[in-house]
């Protein structure tokens, strides 16, 4: 099926909306994206970025120059809508928040026109995108849908889920394999078209949206689990008094053995928030899954109990001071090296008890960001060289200037292995 979009509309612009908007646009296709947060509408359409990608900023720069992107607050007509919204949670049962959603299908219906193509892009539930069928077809009784239609629907519907890393996205979305999952064949074809516009990977069609659903959430649950030994191997060693380094390190050296590196945590909004929703869907069959996702939960705990036995150790060593004197340094605030994204980040959750529960100063030092968030209100955003005055050094991210530099005087938590 050959490629006749001549406008596309991209619903949420945050790190996969904005890139994709921009993707579509440097190959010469109008795309106007859409966005309820006025600064970034506003910030886009004078040609600059609210977020941190490498790349991004020159492709969007070009594309609102040259007339092909554009950004509103409004949804408008296009043939083609591509929806890129946060999935969160609600509760504290991790269910599955698909309220931005709904949001975004009730604020594209009264555009919808027969022949146009929805693409669910977020990271969802199994039956997600059933249910944005369900709400667009509540919303505009007088088209037919996929679910009712079949293939002589007026509107097609499909998912295909993002399958980025932040940092490398602007390359990444041209050559990973996508997997789309159409409610019929010719959804899944219409919107293989519609990414052929840049990617040279292959578009695999799965069998529906459910498989395209569960792929993308099957693929973070594995990254999870892995995860999750390397942070049980690592709270193992500290009880048996071994270097989990050096442990891994020697593990590895086995053909086929390939262990991860332990962190504070997992962070991020896939990898912490995806195998939830495998849980939520099947809660008495998911049992490694969730046990996974409990030991990564519980990591930053571990974590802060740590700090506090170095407090404890730093004033035993020098009886004349008290807590308030002890001063904490925190290195890395990103929920992954070398990028400014901080959301699911276990670093921002160590670092706000810390500043919440530390009587003195914290410093923190994360290169890859301009204030600090207001969760860590009363902290010191401060440079890595001031920081090596700190009594007690917390190290969560291994960003590439940290593992560059010397290991500072005083006593080290080191939750990445860059000073052990």
């Amino acid at each position: 099926m050959k490629n006749d979009f001549q406008t596309i509309s991209v619903i949420g612009l945050g790190y996969i909306g904005l890139p994709a908007a921009a993707m579509f646009a440097s190959r010469k296709i109008k795309v106007v994206g859409v966005d309820v947060n006025a600064a970034a509408v506003d910030t886009i359409n004078r040609g600059e970025i609210h977020i941190v990608e490498p790349d991004l900023d020159l492709v969007v720069h070009a594309a609102v120059s040259e007339g092909y992107l554009r950004a509103t607050t409004k949804p408008e007509p296009a043939e083609a809508f591509l929806i890129a919204v946060p999935t969160p949670f609600k509760g504290e049962n991790h269910d599955p928040d698909l309220s931005y959603i709904e949001a975004a299908a009730k604020a594209i219906a009264p555009v919808l026109e027969a022949g146009n193509l929805v693409i669910l892009e977020s990271t969802s539930p199994v039956g997600a995108t059933e249910a944005l069928a369900r709400w667009l077809a509540e919303a505009r009784p007088e088209l037919t849908f996929p679910q009712d239609a079949g293939e002589r629907s007026d509107i097609r519907i499909a998912h295909c889920p993002e399958r980025v890393l932040p940092g490398k996205v602007m390359q990444e979305l041209i050559s990973n394999d996508r997997v789309i999952g159409g409610m019929t064949r010719r959804c899944s074809e219409m919107a293989v078209a519609l990414y052929k516009v840049f990617v040279t990977a292959e578009c695999v069609i799965a069998s529906g949206p459910r498989v395209a659903e569960m792929a993308k959430l099957t693929e973070n649950s594995f990254r999870d689990v892995n995860i999750a030994f390397a942070n049980e191997l690592s709270v193992i060693c500290d009880k048996l008094d071994m270097d989990v380094w050096e442990l891994i390190a020697l593990a590895n050296r086995h053909p086929r053995v390939n262990i991860l590196q332990p962190g504070p945590g997992v962070g991020g909004h896939c990898i912490a928030v995806d195998p939830w929703f495998i849980v939520s869907s099947a809660p008495k069959q998911a049992r490694l899954i969730r046990a996974a996702r409990e030991v990564n939960d519980a990591k930053p705990d571990w974590v802060l109990e740590k700090v506090r036995s170095a407090i404890g150790a730093h004033l035993s060593e020098h009886p004349s001071k008290t807590a308030s004197d002890v001063v904490l340094a925190v290195y890395g605030l990103a929920f992954k090296p070398d990028i400014d994204d901080l959301r699911e980040s276990p670093a921002v959750a160590i670092a706000h008890t810390l500043v919440s529960q530390h009587p003195g100063r914290v410093q923190v030092v994360e290169p890859n960001i301009n204030s600090l968030p207001a969760s860590l209100e009363g902290a010191e955003l401060t440079a890595l060289e001031s920081a090596r005055s700190a009594d007690i050094h917390v190290m969560l991210v291994d960003h590439k200037s940290f593992r560059t530099s010397e290991r500072p005087n005083g006593l080290v938590v080191d939750a990445r292995g860059v000073w052990e």
